[in-house]
């Protein structure tokens, strides 16, 4: 190809910002002669490269400014561990059908059983979707709504108008009543027109005592609840499986004579068997 055509070919999709194109149109274009393709097969090709360039290019973009903690995926989840997780329930959450329907997903359970696991993989999958996702801990959402109290800001604005926001960690720390009243403001704000995933270790019995009011967790419980999917998963933390796994064998091994060397708690129980009778006369120490 002549070098002053090549270069005003590339001038011009530059100037256009069709960077996929610009890094395929050679090498399609040689293949297009040598399979005897249509002007329009090429040109095909050259738009399916540049559409496949800006979604990933978009995708990457949404996920550097949802600030999630870790990469997550459903098929990473553990569901044998979760036997009594509804699969088919999480499955139909990964549509993201709730999200275009502007409701909400709430995971309830014990730490460790998977809660931020399947949030932040809803999240992932939103973002390759191109839905705009943000992911904040619901201590780090306060420090940020307490500092920039006022919607409008830029910082706190994204957090309004994102199609999806994540809060995790709801219940790990109480909350005052200052805060309590910006998280309402918060899901008020949030009802019927974007949605909204949560984690909590507490039932929602309890969240009277996270907000310090049980009129104010109602009325939040009422927004959040009415058009929503709760899934209590139930269930061993995954993180300590491991951990249970090499206690449960290293109590079927016999117990060494050196008891001081043991770096775990004996039970008094565990004791009785090593007790040794002390005959009458001069008590003598039991030999261990």
């Amino acid at each position: 190809m002549d070098k002053l055509l090549t270069e005003r070919i590339e001038g011009n999709l530059d100037l256009l910002g069709l960077i996929g194109i610009k890094k395929v149109y050679a090498d399609l274009s040689k293949e297009a002669h040598k399979n005897s393709s249509s002007y329009s097969q090429y040109l095909d090709l050259l738009l399916q490269e540049e559409v496949a360039s800006k979604q990933s290019h978009r995708f990457q973009l949404l996920l550097r400014e949802a600030g999630f903690p870790c990469n997550k995926s459903l098929e990473g989840f553990d569901f044998t561990y979760q036997p009594d997780l509804d699969r088919k329930r999480i499955n139909e959450l990964f549509n993201l059908d709730f999200v275009l329907k502007r409701e909400n997903a709430v995971f309830l359970g014990p730490p460790g059983v998977g809660k931020t696991h399947l949030a932040i993989a809803l999240g992932i999958k939103a973002c390759q979707k191109g839905i705009r996702t943000y992911f904040l801990t619901m201590d780090a959402l306060m420090k940020r709504m307490r500092s920039e109290s006022n919607q409008r800001l830029p910082r706190l604005r994204r957090y309004y108008q994102s199609p999806l926001m994540i809060i995790d960690e709801l219940g790990y720390l109480p909350l005052n009543r200052e805060d309590s009243n910006l998280f309402f403001q918060f899901v008020s704000h949030h009802y019927e027109r974007r949605s909204l995933i949560i984690t909590s270790n507490k039932g929602f019995r309890d969240w009277g005592e996270i907000f310090g009011d049980k009129v104010l967790a109602s009325a939040i419980l009422d927004r959040l609840l009415h058009h929503s999917h709760v899934i209590n998963i139930k269930g061993a933390s995954y993180r300590l499986k491991d951990k249970l796994k090499d206690l449960a064998e290293y109590k079927e091994i016999p117990k060494p004579e050196d008891l001081s060397r043991l770096s775990y708690t004996i039970k008094e129980d565990e004791l009785k068997p090593l007790q040794a009778k002390r005959p009458r006369g001069r008590p003598r120490k039991a030999r261990l």
